[in-house]
């Protein structure tokens, strides 16, 4: 199987995070960018203020490569303003697919109405753009009833909103790559989460994040009919070899 067309090639470390500078840092983005053009991977991923760089580096080499960002990332605590501000300048900046990190932390506490307006208003902006839009739920801080409850909730709202012909180019997704877990435990993509993300989301598709570092790993999660995955080792996996990273 060619897994290179499910494979959304990330890089979202900061300088600080990946204990660089800011020069060294953006030279790893361009490797990324880079390697994602000559894999023929389905899409880079890369932080907002990277996706200039990204547009210029596609076009010129007449790449089919799309360019996502993340939103509010990563914990999807900013305003739903500050979301739609940091949206339109990544689709200004020449984005195709935006990746919102949903206010988990509102839903966890019970803050419905918040939830669904940012749903409708990210998912309209990206639309009236003609772009996708994926919805982070971070399964890990998630127990199993909110990961149903959350998927439903999307699911429900994109429904309620969107002509049926949407739905393809509106993913449930389920990790950032970048939640702290206690004592050792996931904190991307397992075969239950996704499951119940399927199951809970259709008809919209899911993307696995975080967690796949095998190609067996990939062969698996698209049988069980994920559409896209996120990692940060995609020419490692597409090679067959094991990933070591935790993205």
């Amino acid at each position: 199987m060619n897994i290179k067309q499910y494979l959304d090639s990330t890089y979202l470390k900061t300088p600080e995070q990946a204990g660089l500078s800011e020069a060294e840092n953006t030279t790893i983005v361009q490797q990324f960018i880079q390697e994602a053009i000559d894999e023929d991977f389905k899409l880079i991923m890369i932080r907002p203020d990277k996706v200039k760089m990204a547009r210029k580096m596609i076009d010129e080499q007449k790449s089919k490569v799309l360019v996502g960002t993340v939103i509010s990332f990563p914990e999807g605590t900013n305003s739903l303003e500050e979301k739609l501000d940091e949206a339109q300048q990544a689709v200004n900046d020449g984005a195709d697919e935006l990746d919102y990190v949903c206010n988990y932390n509102a839903f966890k506490n019970g803050d419905i109405n918040l939830v669904k307006k940012e749903i409708i208003e990210g998912t309209k902006l990206a639309f009236q753009n003609h772009k996708i839009a994926k919805w982070i739920i971070e399964v890990a801080a998630l127990t199993d009833a909110q990961i149903i409850q959350l998927c439903v909730l999307i699911k429900n709202v994109v429904i309620a909103n969107f002509k049926e012909d949407c739905y393809p180019n509106v993913f449930v997704k389920s990790s950032t790559g970048f939640y702290k877990t206690e004592n050792g435990l996931p904190n991307g993509a397992t075969i239950p989460s996704i499951i119940m993300m399927i199951e809970n989301a259709s008809p919209l598709p899911v993307k696995a994040a975080g967690g796949v570092r095998t190609y067996d790993d990939v062969v698996e999660m698209i049988q069980l009919g994920v559409k896209r995955i996120g990692t940060s080792a995609a020419k490692t996996i597409a090679d067959g070899q094991v990933s070591k990273e935790n993205y």
